[in-house]
């Protein structure tokens, strides 16, 4: 199963418009948004008519009616989305680590930090950096991850 992964587009549609245009994005199957900003998850359903599975951030609160951390079930995996903000991934994601194994996750997905980040290890934890607000490029990033049952996400990351 192939799944897009986005996050802090902070009210940009255009920069989201811009990773739909992108080849790798496609055939995906499904979305995760790690928050920051609501409602660009409900444009991206609505443009995309494909499933999004999100999380409020921190720029969410206090309008925001979505969880703050959700599980989901995808490509035989068990993934742990969340903004971060609550697990303190500003400093390490040893905390976020803890709380997908706590879980039974074997992936954790977060955003926040606007830096793009791949940790493979018994959890694997992804970042796609920032899709409209970058801090670690000039460009905003988003992912694309293939999930097989039993096998580690083969991930990509993507500059737009």
């Amino acid at each position: 199963m192939k799944v897009g992964i986005v996050s802090d587009s902070h009210g940009n549609t255009n920069a989201l418009d811009a990773m739909l245009q992108h080849p790798a994005a496609v055939d995906v199957e499904a979305w995760l948004f790690a928050g920051d900003i609501a409602m660009d998850a409900e444009y991206l359903e609505m443009v995309t008519d494909l499933p999004v599975i999100k999380v409020a951030g921190n720029n969410d609160w206090p309008m925001s009616r979505l969880e703050d951390t959700v599980i989901a079930q995808l490509g035989g995996h068990r993934i742990l989305l969340t903004h971060g903000h609550l697990y303190g991934v500003g400093f390490s994601t040893q905390n976020l680590v803890l709380a997908a194994a706590e879980q039974a996750a074997d992936i954790a997905i977060y955003g926040h930090t606007h830096v793009a980040d791949v940790s493979i290890g018994e959890v694997t934890v992804l970042n796609p950096g920032s899709v409209a607000r970058p801090r670690d490029a000039s460009r905003g990033s988003f992912m694309v991850a293939e999930l097989v049952p039993e096998q580690q996400p083969v991930v990509q990351l993507i500059r737009i």
